[in-house]
């Protein structure tokens, strides 16, 4: 489970890091990063899983899923980071290990593309 300090929870937060932020997808989801200037309190992630991804109990199975591949990368995120996790229909589908590896990679491409964005 993804520890209470670590989830985005304003509407603000999403929208400025979906609006402002980088963008990498995946077959089974799509990752929005964003770096805040003034921010150390460490990284925070938001997901975002809508209806398209199927009813209520296959999205509460999906974003259980996320929150538990979330905590994983963890380390991977500087202190700064703000990350959005957009689920897509195939993601109902897909087993833990395939939405860590679309994630580890979609994390990766953000940075470098943060990188040449500085």
């Amino acid at each position: 489970m993804l520890p209470a300090q670590f989830r985005m929870t304003r509407s603000a937060e999403f929208g400025a890091t979906i609006k402002h932020g980088v963008r990498a997808a995946q077959p089974d989801l799509v990752v929005h990063a964003r770096r805040m200037v003034d921010s150390v309190d460490g990284p925070r992630i938001g997901l975002v899983v809508s209806k398209s991804v199927g009813n209520a109990v296959q999205r509460h199975q999906v974003s259980r899923r996320l929150r538990h591949v979330a905590r994983s990368v963890l380390a991977d995120l500087t202190a700064d980071e703000r990350i959005v996790i957009r689920a897509l229909p195939s993601s109902r589908d897909a087993i833990s290990a395939r939405l860590e590896q679309q994630l580890r990679t979609s994390i990766r491409r953000t940075h470098s593309l943060m990188e040449k964005r500085q």
